[in-house]
């Protein structure tokens, strides 16, 4: 029986087909691939015919298809699906992807006709997006080792072969710990939790097989029960195991492959001639150099520590209050800011959620991107890999745009967390192809589900990430959709919360989910009052993560990254209540691969253009400003990385942004 991951899909808009895809054909498929992608690659390399754009760089864009269509499927299923026999090929796959890709980036032949066209390219007529291909390949390759001796060369192999290797086992490892975790909730220990809570916690324990109510290591889930439980010695043991994962001992243990990365890392930036892998990595960034990262966070660094001191004083006082001698623990922080808010801006995040529901801030975000863009969404009917996915089809005036699919629910086969994927992306080369875009999240489902204030955030960023794949408009696929810089491709995604607070947004989509009342215009009004609130809080537990994995990368790859961390935290002077957002055993941004090492900083500094960029649009008095609007799709959503970042924001904006704007937004400008 034919293979269903190397037949054709024939399907509407060429979808994989789901529901003929077995876990076995998974490995058969990628050998195929591989065997194709490396005679693809052979041929090109080894073509008599003078190097030219199209016979080497258009030909290198299309050697790996069926690589890409295979690689596409199983990866996204890896991460939001897990199954036992998808994590063993998963294991198997990370050395053998590894070693293709320094086969391909490290071949003499290859890259010295890149090399040649490198050097002739002012008399090759290259349009402007050939031209950046170009060099982004050229950058490639040498980045990758192609410039080294023959030794070198297979030594960079071997150390990303390793980090490949170990990069997968510090990502199965969390999942596991993640997993693995729960506690059985007796009705005592619902004391004080609101009914949507409890609800998520009988849905938690149901999957787990559990006749009562659990509590799990999903964020969605013991974040809520953080900040309601007013049972302290419960909340200590849930954070206990919630900042314990990857450093359990055993098998899951993930300090020592920390280690080992940090090393590897290190050292392949010393091949390559950096003084550190942060300065290898920041190089093509828009921030350039790891001074000018830190110069950023610590700006921002004084003022937010400030306030969450001050924060810290006055839940201090509430603590007491309850009969608890001794100091505010990071346990303490979310249940007695929670009282706080209620009592100074009269705020309650229960009374919130029922206006929240998931439909209903799948329609705001929805009607956003139409009042935007002119998008329209159309529900598509599956199967699609699980259960519980939805899927749209994205077109604008009748013409087909992209698939988009929406994984929203926490269950235990997912990893933590909420991103966004390809599972193709778009490009014109070799004839229009439309991308397949995931979003997936972890909410705590419901019936309907009913989201957080920061759950609803997500969902509009990661949506933000949609639009930049849905949107893409460029014609080669190494430089489509959120193919940029690694501090710039948070733009979009941030930028798109923003709407989520429009009040006018909030007066159509926030209804009742039982009546369909509209949010009263006093909760709505407290809401937005109170949006700032505990950004003390939380800018020191996320610049606490940034500011470690910059000193992890900066200098010498640490033999003990736990005491690098605490002497790191030290230095700064963090607050004891206030955790790191991320332990160096579950940094999955960091070391589940090298998409954020020495990145994590990417967030705020694309921050900085957010509060910037919808800064126009306030300026033009309008959040739905036509112009601004197209300007926003024109030089940023479309471009992809056709350009530099900094010429693409600039365009758009005409000047780049200062830090102002990021600290007036996050409430933290009169602490300066």
């Amino acid at each position: 029986m034919p293979n269903p991951l190397l037949s054709d899909w024939s399907g509407p808009f060429a979808l994989p087909p789901f529901a003929a895809i077995a876990d076995d054909h998974f490995a058969p498929a990628f050998d195929v691939a591989l065997a194709e992608a490396r005679a693809a690659v052979a041929a090109i390399a080894g073509n008599p015919e003078p190097p030219d754009f199209a016979n080497t760089i258009a030909a290198l864009e299309l050697a790996e298809g069926t690589l890409d269509r295979v690689a596409g499927v199983f990866y996204n299923l890896a991460g939001a699906d897990s199954t036992p026999a998808r994590e063993a090929l998963q294991r198997d796959l990370a050395p053998k992807m590894s070693a293709f890709s320094s086969e391909v980036t490290t071949n003499p032949a290859l890259f010295a006709r890149i090399e040649a066209l490198w050097a002739a390219r002012e008399t090759l007529g290259l349009s402007l997006e050939q031209a950046r291909v170009l060099d982004l390949y050229r950058q490639m390759f040498l980045r990758a080792g192609a410039g080294l001796d023959a030794p070198g060369r297979a030594r960079m192999a071997a150390v990303k072969e390793r980090l490949a290797v170990l990069s997968t086992a510090f990502s199965q490892n969390l999942l596991a710990d993640e997993r693995d975790w729960f506690v059985p909730l007796a009705p005592e220990d619902l004391e004080g939790l609101p009914e949507f809570v409890q609800a998520a916690a009988q849905a938690a324990g149901a999957e787990r097989g559990q006749a009562g109510p659990v509590l799990t290591l999903n964020r969605s889930l013991i974040v809520p029960f953080l900040q309601f439980s007013p049972r302290r010695d419960l909340r200590a043991r849930a954070f206990a195991a919630w900042v314990a994962r990857g450093a359990n001992g055993g098998e899951t243990d993930n300090r020592a492959l920390a280690a080992e990365i940090l090393a590897l890392r290190e050292e392949r930036a010393k091949l390559l001639g950096y003084p550190s892998f942060a300065a290898y990595k920041l190089e093509p960034e828009m921030a350039r150099s790891p001074d000018r990262v830190r110069d950023l966070l610590m700006r921002v660094w004084v003022p937010a520590k400030a306030r969450a001191e001050a924060d810290a004083g006055q839940l201090a006082e509430l603590l007491h209050a309850d009969g608890h001698n001794g100091a505010l623990e990071p346990w303490d922080w979310r249940y007695y800011s929670e009282r706080r808010r209620k009592a100074l801006h009269d705020f309650d995040e229960a009374a919130l959620k029922p206006y929240l529901s998931l439909p209903a801030m799948l329609g705001a975000m929805f009607d956003v991107a139409s009042r935007l863009f002119g998008l329209s969404f159309r529900p598509l009917d599956g199967p699609f890999y699980h259960p519980d996915v939805q899927g749209w089809e994205v077109t604008r005036e009748g013409r087909h745009l992209a698939v988009f699919l929406g994984d929203y629910y926490a269950r235990a086969s997912k990893r933590s967390g909420a991103w966004c994927s390809a599972m193709r992306s778009q490009r014109k080369l070799g004839g229009e192809v439309r991308p397949i875009v995931l979003n997936v999240c972890n909410f705590a489902k419901g019936d309907p589900a009913l989201l957080s204030w920061d759950d609803a955030r997500t969902l509009f960023h990661e949506f933000g990430h949609a639009l930049h794949q849905m949107l893409s408009d460029v014609t080669h696929p190494f430089i489509s959709g959120t193919s940029v810089a690694r501090d710039f491709v948070e733009l979009p995604s941030q930028l798109f919360e923003h709407w989520l607070e429009v009040p006018e947004v909030l007066a159509r989509h926030a209804r009742h989910h039982q009546t369909g009342a509209p949010m009263p215009e006093d909760l709505r009004a407290r809401l937005l009052a109170a949006g700032t609130w505990d950004q003390g809080f939380a800018t020191v537990e996320y610049l606490g993560s940034a500011l470690v994995d910059l000193a992890f990368h900066q200098g010498a790859a640490p033999a003990d990254p736990m005491a690098m961390q605490a002497e790191v935290l030290a230095g700064l002077g963090m607050p004891r209540a206030i955790p790191m957002r991320h332990a160096t055993p579950h940094f999955a941004h960091v070391f589940s691969g090298d998409g954020y090492s020495a990145g994590y900083y990417s967030y705020m500094w694309s921050e900085v253009m957010d509060a910037d960029a919808f800064a126009a649009f306030e300026e033009a008095g309008d959040p739905f400003d036509p112009a601004t609007a197209a300007r926003l799709e024109r030089f940023i959503l479309s471009a992809g990385g056709s350009r530099p970042a900094e010429e693409l924001y600039a365009a758009f904006r005409g000047r780049m942004p200062g830090v102002e704007p990021l600290l007036k937004g996050r409430g933290l400008l009169d602490a300066a």
